[in-house]
């Protein structure tokens, strides 16, 4: 007898929604807040103020239709989630026995039919809700509003505003932490005078920290922040102060913590900020230890230093376990404790190993904030050789970015004075970043061209300000004190005779090179390029390559682009980029020669000299004048200052070209006019 057995109903899996992971340091832009609302795995975040002001452009200028369905969404999931069990359980259910399905109920609603009940449900929940009513007409007015295809004109966006108001002032509370609703008050803030805008912060007074928590209600907290006024936000700064910690803990609330750091706070207001790091003494009292730094206040006492020490580690620690890492007012926290550590390394060893572990792993989320730098470079110098593999291998896919930042570059140059592993210093970075792609541009940007000027020049006060030196140097110091050993010379040599090939390579990869923004014109036309070549040109390297091959092939490029041909013409590179004298000048002296600013006048060195360059290159542009009948053409404008010179060079070094240039000069004394600068320094030649 066979067994009849029922078909089995099986539900509907519902749909999760994937966590949000915070990943950058700053909040998402209100434009962001619908991707967000939706789900997405990862938030795109932005600092720059005008994302603030981004309300979702495009789909406000659809109109009322379709706003009104795309903010029904989030309810209509759970209506949506029904249907699909009530359709799956009507495919599934089947007899197997028979392997028919059941035949469809005629009384069965389409689907059309089950979604316009749904939206009439929905409708009707949301009137029931608290100040539904309200909320229904403040939305449509919004929808008005926030229009901006075409703008509404300033009159009638304040109609609007008022209308908008009057309904929500009495209801504003029961507004912001609805994803719709709290994007209303956003819109109000926005386009509000001063006046109303304090009104909704006083209105909102006792909320912020609920507000910073919100999903939705931390983007109001950030608009009322932007615009508000001064006492606004010493208001809300005020009321969020001993709840910082909490809120850097929170995955919603460190946004608005890092925001209200970074962008609206005062030098004296994030002082404040920080010392809640500190401890619940510092957080319940805000006038405790003000005017005092860390260390002043650790010394008064062993158990404070301790607790101090304690409570910015368990900070530290937490933030950095729910993704804060990049988080600047994190980074000013991290500087408070490692200049605990620093203080007294032996005592503090443990701590420091502990530290180094935390973050050597995240050390590319440090280097782009001043106060991360510090900390990083801090931790490089006090690292040993193990740990510093492993932070050198956390930053080795970050190179391009961390030499181009302002800060970063001074990670890079500490990497290069501290660790004595030379060979692998320049395969993490020289052979990643002194490439034929990425070098030209490197070499035109004040920030990224510093580290490879160390390698060139070590820190010449020419390039590095006596500040800058002086924290280089304090990194240096405690490294050599912990674990550097090799000669600081010694290692520089090395790294630059590995880096200055490939320099050379990238830079001359530009003389045939198809795009207009990576020539060799292009580059002497740049200021801190054409500055950087002139370096790279007179620094001596004990590398045959470089002696026999790169060095004179470069010169001979640079020669033929900034001498050779008709310097008259505005196209000639003499007369288009007011950098190039200055280069040729540096060539012309070489290192055989240099300007003594009290004697007024050129005199000799005892420097190395560089083949190609000073005596020799001088005594080229000679020939070059004068075989081609081209002095006239030399007498005046940039071209007359490179005569001079190398005219002055060449009596230094007592060449016979020098009574060339005079005779010559004679010839044409009629044509040097006293009124050009650079013919009157020529006639006084003759």
């Amino acid at each position: 007898m066979a067994v009849k057995t029922k078909g089995v109903k099986r539900s509907a899996d519902k749909i999760e929604k994937p966590s949000k992971k915070a990943k950058l340091p700053s909040p998402p832009s209100e434009s962001e807040q619908e991707s967000e609302e939706s789900g997405e795995s990862d938030i795109s975040l932005s600092s720059e103020e005008d994302e603030l002001d981004d309300l979702d452009i495009d789909d406000a200028s659809k109109g009322q239709q379709g706003s009104s369905s795309e903010e029904e969404e989030d309810d209509l999931d759970d209506l949506d989630e029904d249907a699909k069990q009530d359709q799956d359980e009507d495919e599934e259910e089947f007899d197997e026995e028979d392997g028919v399905e059941k035949p469809v109920d005629p009384n069965k609603k389409s689907s059309a039919e089950q979604h316009a009940e749904q939206r009439k449900l929905l409708a009707e929940r949301k009137l029931q809700r608290k100040s539904g009513v309200q909320v229904q007409q403040i939305k449509n007015l919004w929808e008005k509003l926030r229009v901006t295809k075409p703008t509404p004109p300033k009159e009638v966006r304040d109609k609007l505003c008022n209308e908008v108001w009057e309904l929500s002032k009495d209801v504003i509370n029961d507004l912001v932490l609805k994803h719709d609703a709290s994007r209303i008050v956003q819109t109000l803030v926005k386009y509000s005078s001063k006046e109303r805008r304090d009104k909704i912060v006083q209105s909102l007074k006792g909320n912020y920290y609920l507000l910073a928590t919100s999903a939705y209600g931390k983007y109001l907290l950030i608009k009322l922040l932007h615009y508000g006024s001064k006492e606004s936000r010493t208001l809300i700064i005020d009321e969020l102060h001993g709840k910082l910690r909490k809120l850097m803990r929170h995955k919603e609330g460190a946004y608005v913590v890092e925001d209200l750091f970074v962008l609206y706070s005062t030098g004296e207001q994030r002082q404040q900020m920080i010392r809640e790091f500190w401890g619940s003494e510092y957080a319940v009292f805000t006038d405790s230890g003000k005017g005092k730094t860390v260390l002043e206040v650790i010394k008064e006492s062993s158990e404070k230093k301790q607790l101090i020490m304690a409570n910015l580690y368990g900070t530290i620690k937490a933030s950095v376990e729910k993704g804060s890492t990049g988080f600047q007012i994190l980074h000013a926290a991290m500087r408070e404790y490692i200049s605990i550590l620093v203080d007294d390394t032996e005592v503090n060893d443990s701590q420091i190993r502990e530290f180094i572990d935390l973050l050597a792993e995240q050390f590319a989320e440090l280097v782009h904030t001043s106060e991360g730098s510090e900390v990083a470079c801090n931790l490089i110098a006090l690292a040993n050789a193990k740990e510093r593999k492993i932070i050198i291998r956390s930053l080795k896919n970050h190179t391009n970015e961390l030499i181009k930042n302002e800060y970063g570059n001074t990670v890079l140059i500490t990497l290069f004075m501290t660790v004595d592993d030379t060979v692998l210093l320049h395969k993490s970075f020289s052979a990643e970043i002194f490439t034929n792609e990425l070098l030209p541009g490197l070499i035109q940007d004040k920030f990224s061209r510093r580290p490879m000027l160390y390698l060139l020049k070590g820190l010449d006060g020419k390039y590095f300000s006596p500040i800058v030196k002086k924290t280089i140097l304090k990194y240096e110091e405690l490294a050599y004190k912990k674990t550097s050993k090799k000669p600081q010379e010694i290692k520089r040599t090395e790294l630059a005779t590995k880096a200055i090939p490939l320099i050379y390579k990238a830079i001359l990869s530009t003389t045939n090179s198809e795009d207009p923004e990576k020539t060799l014109e292009k580059l002497l036309s740049n200021n801190m390029a054409a500055q950087f070549i002139t370096e790279l040109i007179l620094t001596s390297a004990d590398v045959e390559e470089v002696n026999n091959n790169l060095r004179p092939e470069l010169i001979n490029a640079i020669f033929e682009r900034t001498v050779q041909g008709d310097v008259l013409e505005d196209y000639h590179l003499l007369n288009k980029a007011p950098y190039i004298s200055r280069l040729l000048k540096a060539l012309i002296q070489g290192n055989e020669f240099k300007w003594d600013n009290e004697a007024k006048k050129l005199i000799s060195t005892d420097s190395e000299k560089i083949n190609g360059t000073g005596s020799e290159f001088a005594e080229r542009i000679a020939d070059e004048v004068l075989d081609n009948n081209k002095l006239k053409s030399w007498t005046s404008g940039q071209p007359a200052f490179v005569l001079v010179s190398v005219a002055e060079v060449l009596q230094l070094a007592e060449s016979p070209k020098f009574q060339e240039i005079q005779k010559a000069l004679k010839k044409n004394k009629k044509h040097l006019s006293e009124d050009d600068k650079g013919a009157k320094l020529l006639l006084e030649l003759i």
